[in-house]
């Protein structure tokens, strides 16, 4: 007999991927016990050394999105100036392990679940008791209790095993109103791709395909260019399976794809149309990256006149921003463009009623699979997205724990709360300003004008500002302080300039917008932190004359420090000493507290 184990928690993970990760970390930082069950050896999912998807978000000026995913990035930089995805896997890894409340349970793949069938709250027929992973290194069975889970999985596999209501495949247009479906209904969906990544040497390097590579010709790539030169190609239309089940023929789609890449390279090296006889192939993908599989049925299906009429949502707990970029099923096979490429408002409105289910009363849901029409998907599926949507869903399981109710009783009386959480954990909400506390709006205030206790935290078109408008500049070294009465004090606030849209490094468009680079080149750059950003900063506290140190920070690689205090002060003083740039003047966002 295998070894059984049984983990009990607050909240079970499932999926390790950009939206798993931001869950369960989400979570853990607000208190709740989490097991994070992953069936690969590393985190990241789309995004990790196995697959090598960029993570892609909003489109516009100012809205690369924040929270998790901008530390993890901000780290990323600092850790790892040559983009290497060793390295890249050990700064995820490391965000998940420095959380003493997650339980992570890697190379451990959920196959059952214990449901209860009955009646519950608001109409609910379902309710998880337990679910059960299979860890392959160990040969051991993981029993994980918990009063919430979020499926993160992608192919939301809890659906089949817990029976779930999900969707797969495409909306007839006319379903939901949506002007850029296809007229009839069907089951196809976009297809999955294994990548693949060139480095180039000093020297001739010469490629000899194996027997089953697929022989291709200049005809096959019409409507795209493999130009290892070009920053942006990371051959993402290397692509097939949606006219297939993009779950059921996944092993056989492999295959197939892994023929296609490795006759894409040959095609490269060795058809004379290409300047790669000094590139090497660094990376073939044997795992395919999945675009689209089942999506979950929540209390609200997101549609695709949602996102392109800009409805705002009362229960907005993210946004995005990427075109609806909808790919042909036939994938590489389809003879002309490969897919669709239709601006969306940027940043438009997600709603909370889209992240947990219509049926099972205990289950929340974040990534590509939560409940949305095809053509919805089409632009909510990037990375950047699915982390927004993992960090909303930790914030709301917190909520849901403290006050000992369900998904959807934090949406009827505690939505707000769940928006706070996240706008001080630096998430940015279109329709939402953070809100100050009236100790701090009455305070004395010496070093710095009124913007920087506005609850603003961010420069935004929808804030009426742009660039360094959103930040005061303070004098390298000089102080920012309060004076007020007495108070006890909650949290200290703290938002930098990280330099949104990455303008101060020196390296190009592409370069900036991806934590990651698809092919190396000899004269590819090192890079650096945002110039902006403050590298050194001291906070204090004051009382009755005396000062006492609250923070010292020495290589600050943060936006956002949200400081809990239960202290009482009379003041409050910040002083940056330096930036990551050479600039005297620190650009300083947000500096504000709570009684």
């Amino acid at each position: 007999m295998l070894e059984k184990r049984t983990l009990q928690c607050d909240l079970c993970v499932i999926g390790g991927g950009m939206a798993g990760m931001a869950a369960a970390i989400s979570a853990a930082r607000e208190g709740l016990k989490v097991v994070l069950m992953h069936e690969r050896p590393v985190l990241g999912g789309n995004a990790s050394s196995e697959i090598r998807m960029w993570i892609c978000g909003a489109n516009g000026a100012d809205n690369r999105e924040t929270g998790i995913l901008e530390e993890i990035a901000l780290e990323n930089l600092y850790r790892n100036p040559t983009k290497s995805y060793a390295v890249w896997d050990t700064v995820l890894y490391d965000f998940v392990h420095r959380e003493k409340n997650i339980t992570l349970l890697l190379n451990c793949t959920c196959m059952d679940a214990a449901v209860e069938r009955g009646s519950f709250a608001h109409g609910r027929t379902e309710r998880i008791r337990s679910v059960t992973g299979y860890q392959m290194t160990t040969q051991r069975f993981y029993e994980v209790e918990a009063a919430f889970y979020s499926d993160c999985s992608g192919d939301s596999i809890l659906a089949p095993l817990c029976g779930a209501h999900f969707r797969m495949g495409r909306e007839a247009g006319a379903e939901f109103e949506e002007d850029t479906s296809v007229h009839t209904g069907d089951s196809m969906t976009m297809g999955m791709s294994c990548l693949i990544q060139g480095r180039e040497t000093n020297r001739e390097i010469r490629y000899i395909p194996p027997e089953w590579s697929k022989k291709l010709t200049e005809k096959d790539f019409e409507h795209r260019d493999p130009d290892l030169y070009n920053d942006y190609e990371n051959f993402w239309y290397l692509e097939l399976g949606g006219d297939r089940n993009t779950i059921a023929d996944t092993e056989v789609l492999r295959d197939e794809l892994v023929s296609l890449a490795a006759g894409t390279w040959d095609y490269i090296k060795n058809s004379g149309k290409f300047d790669a006889g000094r590139w090497d192939l660094d990376f073939l993908g044997f795992l395919p990256g999945k675009r689209e599989s089942r999506r979950m049925c929540g209390e609200y299906m997101i549609t695709q006149r949602d996102i392109s009429d800009g409805r705002v949502f009362e229960d907005e707990i993210a946004y995005g921003g990427w075109k609806l970029d909808d790919h042909f099923p036939g994938g590489f096979w389809h003879r002309g463009t490969p897919n669709t490429d239709i601006p969306t408002p940027a940043p438009y409105s997600i709603p909370y009623r889209a992240l947990y289910s219509e049926n099972v009363e205990n289950l929340f849901f974040a990534g590509r699979n939560i409940s949305m029409t095809h053509m919805a998907m089409s632009s909510i599926r990037v990375m950047a997205t699915c982390a927004l949507l993992g960090e909303a869903v930790g914030k709301a399981a917190a909520v849901a724990d403290r006050n000992g109710i369900g998904p959807h009783e934090v949406y009827l009386e505690h939505m707000k709360q769940v928006q706070t959480l996240l706008l001080n954990e630096d998430c940015f909400l279109p329709s939402r300003t953070r809100q100050i506390s009236e100790v701090c709006r009455h305070a004395s205030l010496f070093g710095a004008d009124d913007t920087i206790r506005n609850g603003q935290d961010r420069a935004h078109e929808i804030y009426h500002t742009q660039g360094s408008e959103a930040a005061c500049q303070i004098p390298a070294g000089e102080e920012i302080r309060y004076r007020f009465p007495e108070t006890l004090l909650s949290c200290v606030h703290l938002v930098f300039d990280s330099d949104l849209n990455r303008s101060t490094l020196p390296v190009s468009e592409c370069e900036r917008y991806h934590s990651m680079r698809a092919c190396q080149r000899l004269d590819s750059p090192q890079l650096c932190m945002p110039k902006t950003l403050c590298r050194e900063f001291l906070l204090l506290g004051e009382r009755g004359g005396k000062r006492e140190e609250l923070l010292h920070v020495t290589d600050n690689r943060k936006r956002c420090w949200h400081l809990n205090l239960n202290k009482a002060f009379d003041g409050l003083v910040l002083i940056p000493i330096s930036g990551w740039g050479e600039s005297d003047r620190i650009p300083v966002i947000s500096f504000d507290f709570e009684g």
